[in-house]
């Protein structure tokens, strides 16, 4: 059903929009800009706080805040283009702005792409009236190690608490004192932790809240923004890459309102500084009797890797990442399948294309009437931004169930797993098939991987070769794909196994203990190619700098020459002979900047029962279930981030209230968790929201616990 229309005069311009319509929106449908500083229409409803959108509307009295006015039939509005009265109004919130507000635009590392800076020059009185000291205050303040807090620059707009206590609901940010005397801060001075807090630096319209990490290292006119796609998690941030001199220097949002409506998480944001990791390589590492690991030429490398190849002699086993681009996995899968008869791979986790027939975009659970999230790892540890999708779609009256039973007659119905892994794709299929949820509006299903690109991995390997081959009965070579795969206990272990291994890494620390031969890898910031995020959405990486190594494909392309096999060193080349295959002959250069998600028309809507994982023993009455999980801020990234290590998280034990109280524990109590004679110790956290029978505790302090557990009161605590 259309929304009505009403006719609305502004500036002596009719237009026509729905009605409701903001007037800053009204007047921008006219052709006609209303200037804000306070406004921003993510952040929830407009509060009229910074006054600069003043507009004379006939009928009434006063100015009003135009970004609080909404469209109704026969409304007069006159903005300062043509109101004197207006004008004089933005004038004077101007130069109420000012009154205090420092002159340091030369040194501000906001000049040159700062709001006030701009409306100031179009709307501002040309000379100031105040003689008298402006008020001063410490700078700057680190409100927390990545983000710095200059309050004389601060112009009161609130868009930074708002988005604290209204889009991350985290509550940290707040106004203090009254008056002139009124900051920002974080409550109790504590520093603002959380998944999402750089978006603050962002929305700031002055130099208020700046990212640490770019403080005094650029400015507008000597740096060049390349629109790429994060790579740090399944959902596939879209985000711009600030460069100066061939290095990257920030990272910005770049709104798919699709995907993340302009958000990015603290991991995507301030997580690029590994690419000047002290321990990254840009040489290859040769194993030698003497000496270790030594660096080698290139050349030699690709000898090396030759030989090692032909020693196995089809005994390959490769263990993928996941953060493979489709056109690097195609390319080492064609080489090592096609050239060498290897077929067995360690996929990084269960990939299922039992989803496709319910694939909806992310920005659709805002708009569902019920949201049940299944699985017990934090949907924010594993894909942050569609936490904020589920928070949204809490804050406009949807129901956020963690049980399918519950949903009754809703008619939009999200289901989301987050679970561990195993064969959660198709177990949510099967639960959306039983709801009937195929080709109903607003329905549909999501699967949160553990990797950014599992499913363009997965498709990209099978598309390589047709043909199966069985298991080698031993590992002549182990190829160890990414930082990722090389972090992984269970690849290390395959790694004693193997005769051989071969690694592919961007830092020689994760495997210089066991790899024979190590070869210089790059980052997503670093790569042209594709990735499949989680909602099935094919996205075009772009490089945003030159690696300091050559790039996968290049040394790939010329190995796989020495087994007469074709592969092209260029993405777009891969990419096309991937496309005809995988993606209907699309083209690299159609897939876009800003990806939209293809349907599949041809995807069935049911799931074979054979498919489904097992189901799981259920714990005692004494025992418990441990949810070892992969928390957002670890990896080798992070690792190698000083400002991020303050996110990382504490060594701690979290259990629901109700197994908490039956066992007499309480937040900070030291608990001990056990099983088959190996036993951890940490400090417990009630979290009331966690369901019983659960306990979770980060990956990096489980200490290879996980399943049914006994948990108690650690014993020298009890006999205190």
């Amino acid at each position: 059903m259309s929304a009505e229309l009403v006719r609305v005069k502004i500036d002596e311009r009719d237009v026509h929009v729905p009605k409701g319509t903001g007037i800053v929106e009204t007047a921008l449908a006219a052709g006609i800009e209303i200037p804000v500083f306070c406004y921003e229409p993510r952040l929830g409803d407009p509060v009229g706080a910074c006054r600069m959108c003043l507009v004379e509307v006939e009928g009434m009295p006063k100015l009003q805040t135009g970004c609080t006015l909404t469209a109704q039939d026969g409304m007069i509005v006159k903005t300062a283009r043509t109101s004197e009265k207006a004008a004089a109004g933005q004038n004077g919130t101007l130069e109420f702005i000012l009154v205090n507000h420092p002159l340091d635009c030369p040194v501000c590392d906001k000049g040159g792409e700062c709001p006030l800076q701009d409306l100031t020059f179009r709307y501002g009185p040309g000379n100031t009236r105040m003689s008298y000291e402006k008020l001063t205050f410490e700078k700057p303040i680190p409100i927390s190690p990545t983000i710095s807090l200059d309050r004389e620059r601060c112009i009161l707009c609130y868009r930074c608490t708002r988005f604290s206590s209204d889009v991350s609901e985290d509550g940290q940010l707040v106004a203090a004192n009254r008056g002139a005397m009124s900051v920002i801060t974080t409550f109790e001075d504590v520093p603002y932790t959380g998944a999402f807090t750089g978006n603050v630096t962002e929305l700031c319209p002055v130099g208020a809240l700046l990212p640490t990490q770019y403080r005094f290292e650029g400015r507008p006119w000597e740096i060049v923004d390349v629109p790429t796609v994060c790579g740090l998690c399944p959902v596939g941030c879209n985000i711009n890459a600030t460069v100066r001199e061939t290095k990257v220097k920030r990272i910005l949002s770049r709104n798919h309102p699709e995907i993340d409506e302009g958000w990015i998480c603290d991991k995507g944001r301030f997580a690029f500084t590994h690419l000047r990791a002290e321990d990254r390589l840009t040489q290859p590492l040769q194993r030698t009797r003497r000496h270790g690991l030594e660096e080698v030429t290139w050349e030699a490398a690709i000898d090396e890797a030759e030989r090692l190849l032909r020693a196995a002699q089809g005994r390959i086993v490769t263990a993928l990442s996941g953060s493979e681009t489709v056109e690097q996995a195609y390319a080492l899968g064609k080489l090592l399948r096609a050239g060498l008869g290897s077929h067995q791979a360690m996929l990084p986790e269960e990939v299922s294309g039992a989803l496709d027939g319910y694939r909806l975009p992310l920005s659709a659970i805002r708009d569902a009437d019920a949201v049940v999230v299944l699985g017990d790892v934090p949907v924010a540890e594993r894909a942050p931004v569609v936490d904020l999708w589920i928070k949204s779609a809490r804050r406009k009256g949807a129901r956020i169930l963690d049980s399918a039973d519950e949903v009754g007659d809703a008619e939009r119905v999200v289901l989301i797993w987050s679970g561990p892994g195993g064969r959660g794709g198709a177990t949510v299929a099967k639960l959306a098939e039983k709801l009937t949820l195929a080709g109903r509006e607003g329905c549909g299903a999501f699967y949160l991987p553990t990797t950014p690109n599992g499913r363009g991995v997965a498709d990209a390997w099978a598309a390589c070769c047709d043909d199966e081959s069985d298991e080698p009965d031993s590992i002549g070579l182990l190829v160890v794909s990414g930082d990722e795969a090389a972090a992984d206990p269970n690849v290390r272990a395959l790694a004693e196994q193997a005769e051989a291994t071969i690694v592919l890494s961007m830092f020689g620390g994760l495997s210089a203990g066991w790899a024979d031969l190590v070869l210089p890898g790059t980052s997503y910031l670093e790569r042209d190619g594709t990735f499949v995020n989680l909602e099935g959405r094919l996205q075009r990486l772009r490089a945003t700098v030159t690696p300091p190594c050559p790039d996968e494909l290049h040394w790939i392309a010329e190995l796989a020459a020495r087994f007469d096999v074709d592969v092209a060193p260029y993405a777009a080349a891969v990419f096309a002979e991937v496309s005809e295959k995988v993606y209907d002959g699309l083209s690299f250069g159609e897939v876009g900047e800003s990806a939209p998600l293809r349907g599949y028309p041809d995807a069935a809507v049911r799931v074979d029962r054979p498919s489904l994982p097992e189901s799981q023993a259920k714990p005692g009455k004494t025992e418990i279930r441990l949810v070892a999980y992969k928390p957002l801020f670890s990896g080798a990234a992070v690792e190698r981030v000083t400002e991020l290590q303050f996110q990382r998280p504490q060594p701690e034990v979290e259990l629901s209230a109700e197994d908490a109280g039956w066992r007499n524990i309480e937040t900070g109590d030291l608990v001990t968790v056990g099983s088959n004679g190996n036993a951890i110790t940490l400090p417990a956290r009630v979290n009331r929201r966690l369901g019983k029978g659960i306990a979770r505790v980060a990956i990096e302090h489980a200490n290879g616990l996980g399943g049914i557990v006994e948990l108690a009161r650690a014993a020298e605590e009890v006999s205190a």
